[in-house]
C-alpha cells in the first residue's frame, strides 16, 4: 500500500455527530463529536479496516485521486453537502 492519504467524506446533519466515510474504502466509516475527533477516528478506522481486509487476504484499494473522483457521479451526490479532506491511515503500533 502506498503511503497515500484517502479522500474522506464528512457529513453532518443538526443535532448529529460528524460521519466520515471513504468513498474507495467501501464499509469503512467513523465519527466524532468534533471535527477534529471525526478526522483522528477516521484515521484510526482506517488502519483497522484494512488490518483485517489483510488477514482476509483481501487487496488494499488504491486512493483515488480528487479529479478521478469527479467523474464519478456516485461521488458527486455523495459529496454534495460535505467537507471533502484527506485521511492517512494511523500508524498500527505493535501491541
Amino acid at each position: 500500500m502506498s503511503g497515500a492519504g484517502y479522500i474522506a467524506l464528512v457529513h453532518k446533519d443538526e443535532g448529529t455527530s460528524y460521519g466520515v466515510s471513504f468513498p474507495d474504502v467501501p464499509g469503512c466509516v467513523s465519527a466524532g463529536d468534533t471535527l477534529e475527533e471525526a478526522i483522528a477516528n477516521a484515521a484510526e478506522a482506517l488502519a483497522g479496516h484494512f488490518a483485517l481486509m489483510r488477514v482476509d487476504g483481501d487487496a488494499i484499494p488504491e486512493p483515488r485521486s480528487f479529479e478521478q473522483l469527479r467523474r464519478d457521479p456516485d461521488f458527486l451526490a455523495d459529496a454534495a453537502g460535505a467537507i471533502v479532506t484527506i485521511v492517512q491511515p494511523q500508524s498500527l503500533a505493535a501491541a
